[in-house]
């Protein structure tokens, strides 16, 4: 059973454990990709896997929003259905390497559930060892009605519009000097104001304070022979790239990007970089909430 440290593990090690865990392909795109994660899935996939819908178990009373957290009661349901239980490790992969897989690693922290580690590098890294892969909807068992699953959220890994908002007036009243610090992953432009965001109408910019590090700059090629093979830096790495865009470690973080799927790669990065995660929350709404609402303030550089 995996500790509840065991951010990461590499294809070797799910391979020998695959039996001991239950696995769950996270796979997801933004919509002009045109590419459905769950065709690719049924098309290839690791034994045993099945596959976690980000855009179906959410938080269906958010209309406006793509994927909100799901209630306790809808990602306990669908645990069920998946035939996972409290007890279970869980690890999450995506075809990307180390992207929306982070995502569902902080959906099972925020309902509680610790033993969950991301497969780091993803279908990609299991595809360079040359591991078999099965086809089709794998047939599962639901839970039985005495193993049903229980979330228990925390709600301290959540950040919401209104907490954040709070927030950053704290920071602008001080100077930047109180409060939590804001990081968002987008890349730099669409941060700037210099791209428009891929949302029809929504304005690019950023939040007040915000610091930027795009999600692409914690993941670099496993070696030289295999570039398509996207892993997380090493922890000293990223703990540079995070102190060169002014982030203070001992300070509590808000990690935010377009719509809460990248900023859980940096959600996942300062984890495993040594960060409390007591001084880290995840705004769910992120970019897409925030500029969406009339009253928020955006600044560009």
């Amino acid at each position: 059973m995996a500790t509840s440290s065991k951010i990461l593990v590499s294809a070797p090690w799910l391979h020998e454990n695959l039996k001991r865990v239950k696995v769950l392909d996270c796979s997801w795109y933004l919509p002009f990709l045109n590419r459905d994660p769950k065709e690719e899935f049924i098309n290839g996939h690791i034994p045993g896997a099945q596959f976690f819908d980000i855009d179906g178990i959410k938080d269906e009373t958010k209309h406006d929003l793509p994927h909100m957290l799901p209630s306790p009661q809808i990602f306990g349901a669908s645990m069920d259905k998946f035939g996972i239980t409290n007890d279970d490790h869980v690890v999450v992969y995506d075809t990307a390497g180390v992207g929306p897989s982070c995502r569902v690693f902080w959906t099972f922290r925020a309902m509680g559930h610790k033993q969950v580690s991301v497969l780091n590098g993803g279908m990609p890294a299991w595809g360079m060892h040359n591991y078999r892969t099965e086809s089709d909807s794998p047939s599962v068992s639901p839970s039985h009605p005495s193993h049903q699953y229980t979330a228990h959220p925390i709600p301290e890994l959540v950040c919401d519009y209104t907490q954040l908002v709070k927030n950053i007036g704290l920071l602008k009243s001080s100077a930047g000097a109180e409060g939590k610090q804001i990081v968002d992953a987008r890349p730099n432009d669409r941060f700037t104001g210099k791209a428009p965001e891929f949302r029809p109408g929504l304005s690019s910019g950023h939040m007040p304070y915000a610091l930027n590090v795009p999600f692409t700059d914690m993941t670099t090629p496993v070696d030289s022979k295999h570039p398509q093979v996207a892993v997380l830096k090493k922890p000293e790495e990223i703990r540079q790239i995070f102190a060169s865009a002014g982030m203070e470690f001992y300070r509590p973080i808000i990690t935010t990007c377009g719509s809460g799927i990248t900023a859980a790669v940096l959600y996942v990065a300062l984890l495993h970089a040594g960060i409390d995660e007591h001084s880290l929350a995840l705004y769910d709404g992120s970019w897409a909430e925030y500029a969406l609402n009339p009253h928020s303030e955006i600044s560009k550089d």
